[in-house]
């Protein structure tokens, strides 16, 4: 059962920021061991396209990498349901219907809000499998094993060594960006998710899940990196062949050449921050 947090006094600052502009919102969402502060590059981008960003944290998140790192017990016990609705009452917020984007469990999460009703259109970056999605390539199964390993992991907040970071977000970059990343953007995150994630094909009352077939659900990319470990093209794909079966707006999906998961935030940010806005540009 999702716990009804209440949004912060900073991103209740953001969406007066958003409404005030009277420009079109796009709201984005991170996913498990990064901030909001990841999206900064991204926001700059959209801003100067003339959209206004919204980066709404996720419930309790610290202001900073540092903060969260001497404080990592903040981020325990947050599950799918928890990020969802409090996303939701960002977005409600919002006097125009933002577009939506979403990397790893933020890409599922966008899904499932954009299955809501919620989204004027919606990018899934490399995103978090949601029931129904049935694959599981070996490499998946070796970055969620950093959690999965120890069930004890449900009810905390769970740091990735470097070499799990490595192996499962910066595969594609080489050793020297890689701890950069690391040493900038990595914070502990809820293992929670990672489990419901793992189980949600048994369990039919799990939180991760998408509403697939609700007409108003917008228009939809997925995207997936060549390369991803946490989310492979077969995961990518099974998640854009359910969309597509069930919705009738438009569903699509582009493969990113030579990249993995951290593609959000690695030195090629921007090539996949373009061809998300390329998207969003088709429809608002």
């Amino acid at each position: 059962m999702s716990t009804d947090y209440q949004p912060s006094a900073p991103d209740l600052e953001k969406v007066a920021r958003a409404n005030e502009s009277g420009k079109q919102p796009v709201v984005f969402v991170h996913g498990l061991w990064l901030l909001d502060t990841s999206w900064d590059r991204w926001a700059e981008l959209f801003e100067k396209a003339g959209y206004v960003a919204v980066t709404p944290t996720w419930p309790d998140d610290p202001d900073t990498v540092g903060e969260a790192r001497e404080h990592p017990d903040v981020f325990a016990h947050k599950s799918v349901g928890d990020v969802a609705s409090y996303q939701q009452s960002i977005i409600e917020g919002l006097v125009r219907q933002p577009a939506l984007i979403g990397h790893s469990f933020g890409g599922l999460l966008v899904q499932i809000l954009a299955g809501r009703g919620l989204s004027a259109a919606t990018v899934a970056v490399d995103p978090a499998p949601a029931r129904g999605v049935l694959p599981l390539p070996f490499a998946a199964l070796k970055s969620a094993s950093a959690v999965l390993s120890n069930p004890a992991n449900r009810g905390r907040a769970t740091a990735l060594t470097y070499e799990q970071f490595r192996y499962g977000f910066a595969n594609a970059v080489d050793e020297e960006e890689a701890r950069y990343l690391y040493e900038t953007f990595h914070v502990p995150g809820s293992g929670v998710p990672i489990f419901q994630a793992a189980f949600a094909n048994i369990n039919p009352r799990t939180e991760a899940k998408v509403d697939r077939g609700n007409p108003e659900r917008g228009p939809l990319l997925i995207t997936a990196g060549e390369k991803d470990h946490q989310v492979p093209w077969a995961i990518a794909n099974a998640s854009f062949k359910k969309q597509k079966k069930a919705n009738t707006n438009v569903t699509e999906i582009v493969e990113i050449p030579n990249r993995g998961h951290s593609l959000t935030i690695d030195s090629g940010w921007e090539e996949v921050a373009q061809t998300c806005l390329n998207f969003i540009r088709r429809f608002v």
